[in-house]
């Protein structure tokens, strides 16, 4: 690879699509030059504008730097934050139809997306070694699935698991048919330019242009999350059974020593591990810190390194069935079956009077146990009765995400306390360096 990339990124879809172009574009369909406010509308199976019906809608703009803006685009789609903005892009826009709804598709090379993606996952004004060591992991992911995008996906090792008495399954990217990525969380948070970015992050990507992860001839999938809890999770405890050695289990602190987190897979270790707050870069309370990579909704989460969710049967009961569309009956238990490296959980078994079924992978788990997402599946579970005789489920949880890679509040803690991102990368991916692709 000798050249930058350009990258198709599916912004949101709807019935109608208003948006605003801030400057001269040029409408391919027609040759003509627009600018202003428009809507285009899904009808009998084309795109409706200015009176007239496309199968598709081109527009370029005239200069790098002429923007345009989307309506009510959707960000955190099914998280507990979700929210509607009005968003703004450079580069291409594109208008195709999908399932019968518009979709918005923005072209761009991938440092100006990169750009975006760093300012949209944390907050711009984080630390610039942190800052170059996300672009890095950034652009190690979006390489490393433009690679695979096409290639046949249907020989994994493991394959989902739906049976009477057991529920298995995993959530991970899938290519999309019409676009490389999508522009919220299932890929990477993408904002367009509407995170205003800083110096620091414009330098994070020049400084690091080309650069990515890679293991051997690989170009890392490299993955991350909020909050490791003190120990990262391996890839294969959370997607399919492939394991990528450079997503391995990582103790996240200076030492790297265990903390009493030595097998986490024995239920023993976990509960106790789980139940205490052992020393690790994503154990802080610093909010200039937490500021720094996390964005506004985002500090709505204050307690991610420990945290507890407490139901009532009923609520749980009623959750539950919401949830996965399975009749339990009254929820009379929650059971560990197996645990990950990180003490996630990989196989819960929800014990019901009417049905007992055991569920997994990891985001299985949390999808089932919240409205939105639990903040992760490293948890134990406690039962007491209340005053009205019914019983209390209280979960006590470690950690914010699936926990695969790099922590992100770990790398934080790790930038603020003087680590280059060589060597923030150097802790979160074992056995990966650094290369220059373009």
């Amino acid at each position: 690879m000798t050249k930058e990339p350009h990258i198709n990124v599916g912004i949101m879809s709807d019935k109608s699509i208003r948006f605003r172009l801030n400057g001269d574009f040029t409408y391919t369909n027609t040759g003509d030059t627009l600018s202003g406010e428009h809507e285009v509308a899904f009808s009998e199976g084309k795109l409706l504008f200015l009176g007239e019906k496309h199968d598709s809608l081109r527009f370029i703009p005239k200069t790098d730097q002429t923007s345009f803006d989307l309506k009510d685009v959707t960000i955190g789609k099914k998280f507990h934050w979700e929210q509607k903005q009005e968003q703004r892009f450079l580069g291409e826009l594109r208008f195709i139809t999908e399932e019968e709804e518009v979709t918005a598709i923005n072209t761009l090379s991938i440092e100006t997306y990169l750009t975006s993606v760093i300012s949209s996952e944390m907050s711009a004004t984080s630390s610039l070694e942190l800052l170059k060591a996300h672009a890095v992991i950034s652009r190690s992911w979006l390489l490393s699935q433009l690679n695979q995008k096409g290639k046949c996906h249907c020989c994994h090792s493991s394959k989902p698991v739906e049976t009477e008495t057991e529920r298995i399954r995993w959530y991970d990217r899938e290519d999309h048919t019409n676009f490389d990525v999508c522009a919220d969380d299932h890929c990477q948070r993408y904002q367009g330019i509407t995170k205003v970015s800083t110096q620091a992050v414009v330098a994070a990507i020049n400084e690091t242009r080309g650069e990515a992860l890679v293991y051997g001839d690989e170009i890392c999938d490299a993955r991350f999350s909020k909050s490791c809890g003190g120990v990262a999770e391996v890839f294969e405890n959370c997607w399919e059974e492939t394991p990528h050695p450079y997503l391995a289990k990582v103790i996240d602190n200076a030492t790297e020593s265990d903390g009493n987190a030595t097998d986490l897979t024995i239920e023993e270790n976990a509960e106790k591990w789980i139940r205490t707050a052992p020393d690790a870069f994503c154990n802080t309370t610093d909010r200039a810190v937490l500021s720094q990579v996390l964005n506004d909704y985002d500090q709505k989460t204050p307690d991610f390194y420990r945290w507890t969710v407490e139901y009532t049967q009923s609520q749980l009961t009623d959750l539950v069935i919401r949830r996965t569309g399975i009749d339990f009956g009254k929820i009379t238990d929650l059971i560990p079956i197996e645990r990950g490296v990180s003490g996630r959980l990989i196989k819960l078994k929800i014990v019901g009077e009417k049905r007992t079924v055991t569920i997994g992978k990891e985001l299985e788990i949390r999808k089932s146990l919240s409205e939105s997402h639990l903040y992760s599946s490293a948890f134990v579970v406690d039962k007491e009765s209340n005053q009205e005789g019914e019983i209390l489920f209280k979960l006590t949880g470690a950690g914010w995400g699936h926990g695969v890679g790099l922590c992100q509040i770990g790398a934080a803690v790790m930038a603020s306390e003087g680590y280059n991102y060589r060597a923030i990368l150097e802790h979160y991916y074992k056995k990966a360096e650094i290369k220059k692709l373009y």
